[in-house]
């Protein structure tokens, strides 16, 4: 158990707030480091290399979705638990082996076409953008909260198609990618803004979950977009 504030972000001091930014953002590093120690090590395995191949076929890729939706809940549920923070970095890391799972066909089909270059592109590609919509917000201070409307209609638009491609058997192609960047980004300029008034001081871990969680999700489609091309 640990003393955890009631104090929002936007209401604390000017060092307050860099402690809480400086902690969010580590843990953002942290669980990109994680994720690639667990993804290398996941795609060791001969065994659950297949098996994760095998949930990308027909229905079963549905199957896979549902299920790291249900992981992401209940990951997010223990990283906002106010009364434990082993709870919440269990939560975090839950999320993070959801992520590295999910990735492991994705992963293993860009290796298979062009080695690991095409996949430092895109985490290059995705780190830079990242890093340059996070400067955006802070540089220029401007409201982004006109974003969560269009990001979460955008986001069960896109569900609805993945859906429907799997049901009906047809590709979305790269403009949906591209789409899915957009959403991607219009995601971390609304997480990034709105952290200082929905995380106490204390709350770093589920803030650094959220904005892992956008990142993840633009270098998911940024990827795909670079294996399009070849």
């Amino acid at each position: 158990m640990y003393q955890n504030s009631n104090q929002v972000v936007a209401e604390a001091t000017s060092v307050e707030q860099a402690t809480f930014y400086k902690h969010t953002y580590g843990h953002v590093a942290g669980g990109v480091l994680v994720f690639i120690i667990l993804e290398t090590l996941f795609l060791r395995s001969e065994t659950l290399v297949n098996l994760m191949l095998s949930f990308t076929q027909g229905y079963m890729w549905l199957v896979l979705i549902a299920g790291f939706m249900g992981i992401s809940w209940v990951a997010q549920k223990m990283a906002e638990d106010r009364v434990s923070r082993p709870k919440q970095y269990l939560g975090y890391f839950l999320y993070i082996v959801g992520q590295a799972l999910i990735f492991v066909p994705m992963i293993y089909l860009a290796l298979a076409m062009g080695g690991t270059e095409i996949i430092k592109q895109a985490g290059i590609v995705t780190l830079a953008l990242f890093g340059g919509l996070t400067a955006t917000v802070f540089i220029t201070k401007a409201d982004f909260s006109f974003l969560k409307s269009i990001v979460t209609i955008g986001f069960f638009i896109a569900l609805g198609l993945i859906v429907a491609g799997m049901i009906f058997g047809f590709d979305l192609g790269l403009w949906f990618s591209v789409g899915m960047c957009a959403l991607a980004a219009g995601s971390i300029l609304y997480n990034t803004q709105q952290i200082k008034y929905n995380y106490a001081t204390d709350q770093y871990v589920p803030a650094a979950l959220g904005l892992f969680s956008s990142l993840m999700l633009l270098f998911w489609y940024i990827l795909r977009i670079f294996m399009s091309r070849d």
